[in-house]
C-alpha cells in the first residue's frame, strides 16, 4: 500500500510520522470535535455541508480554528490529491489543545487524515437488525469526540446479534451513535427528528429528495410512531441509506426494504455515485 498522508496543523506529514502531545485535551479528556465526508472517484461528497458542520460544531465547543475555511478547504484538497486516493473517507479533527493543567481548553490542534474504503453502490437486500436504548447525548448539536456510550454498547450489540443501536429519551426517538433515523408511515408520509440530535449531511440530502416524493416532516417522533411504522431506515456518510428491517426484535413488514426506502435510496445513489 502506498504511504499515507495526513496534515497536523500546517505540516504535511506521512500517517507514520504524525504525533500529538498527550497533554492534548482530546487524549486527556476526550475534548475535540470532528467531521467525516467521503470521497468518490477522488472527488470530496458534500465538502461545503461537511465544512458548515465543522465550523458550527466548533463555535458550539468552544473551540477556536486559527485557519480560514478557505485555507482548511485547501488542504482537503491537497491531502486528497497527494494519497490519490479513488474512495476514501477524510477526517478532520480539531482537539482541545495542549493544555498545560490538563483542563482549560488551549489552543486547538488541527489534524486530518484520509484513508481508503468503499461502500457498496447498491442498497443493500438485507438491511440491518436495530435495538433501542434510552439515552441522550450531551451537546447533540456538535459532532464532538465523545462516543463513550455508543462504544460501551457493543458488546450488548453483540449479545442481542443487532447491528446498531437507536438511542431514545423523554419517549422520543433521537439516533444512532453514527446515524439518523427515519420511519415511513402507513400512509407513506417519511419523518425524521428534529431535536436533540446530529443533524446530518446525509439527512439533509435525503430530506430534499424525499420532500419531492413523499409528504416529509423533521419532527418530534415518538417511540410509539416507530411502532407502528412500516418502514425504516438510516442515513450516514459510510451507510447512504441503510434499510432497517427489525427494531428491538419487531420485524418490519416482511423482513425486506420497504417500497419507499428503495425509491429514496435509488435517487440519492443516482444523485452521488451518477447513473
Amino acid at each position: 500500500m502506498s504511504k499515507l498522508y495526513v496534515w497536523v496543523n500546517d505540516s504535511l506529514i506521512s500517517a507514520d510520522e504524525a504525533q500529538l502531545n498527550i497533554t492534548d485535551l482530546a487524549v486527556q479528556r476526550g475534548y475535540g470535535i470532528f467531521d467525516f465526508f467521503k470521497t468518490i472517484d477522488g472527488k470530496p461528497v458534500f465538502l461545503e455541508d461537511h465544512l458548515d458542520r465543522f465550523f458550527r460544531s466548533a463555535v458550539l465547543m468552544r473551540l477556536h480554528i486559527s485557519q480560514t475555511r478557505d485555507e482548511i478547504r485547501g488542504k482537503i484538497i491537497q491531502l486528497i490529491e497527494k494519497n490519490n486516493i479513488s474512495d476514501s473517507g477524510v477526517k478532520t479533527i480539531l482537539t482541545g489543545g495542549f493544555s498545560p493543567d490538563g483542563f482549560n481548553i488551549a489552543e486547538p490542534n488541527l489534524v486530518i487524515t484520509q484513508q481508503g474504503f468503499q461502500i457498496p453502490r447498491t442498497m443493500s437486500e438485507h438491511g440491518v437488525s436495530v435495538i433501542t436504548h434510552e439515552y441522550q447525548r450531551q451537546f447533540s448539536n456538535a459532532k464532538t469526540l465523545d462516543y463513550l456510550q455508543a462504544i460501551w454498547l457493543q458488546p450488548v450489540l453483540k449479545e442481542k446479534k443487532a447491528d446498531d443501536v437507536l438511542y431514545n429519551s423523554n419517549g422520543l426517538i433521537r439516533e444512532c451513535p453514527r446515524a439518523n433515523f427515519f420511519i415511513v408511515t402507513k400512509d407513506d408520509q417519511v419523518l425524521t427528528p428534529e431535536s436533540d440530535m446530529l443533524k446530518g449531511v446525509s439527512r439533509k440530502q435525503v430530506l430534499e429528495i424525499s420532500a419531492g416524493m413523499y409528504d416529509t416532516e423533521a419532527r418530534d417522533v415518538t417511540m410509539e410512531e416507530l411502532r407502528n411504522a412500516k418502514e425504516a431506515f438510516i442515513t450516514s456518510t459510510t451507510k447512504n441509506i441503510l434499510p432497517v428491517v427489525q427494531v428491538d426484535g419487531r420485524v418490519f413488514g416482511d423482513g425486506k426494504p420497504g417500497k419507499v426506502t428503495r425509491a429514496l435510496a435509488e435517487k440519492y445513489n443516482r444523485m452521488i455515485y451518477g447513473s
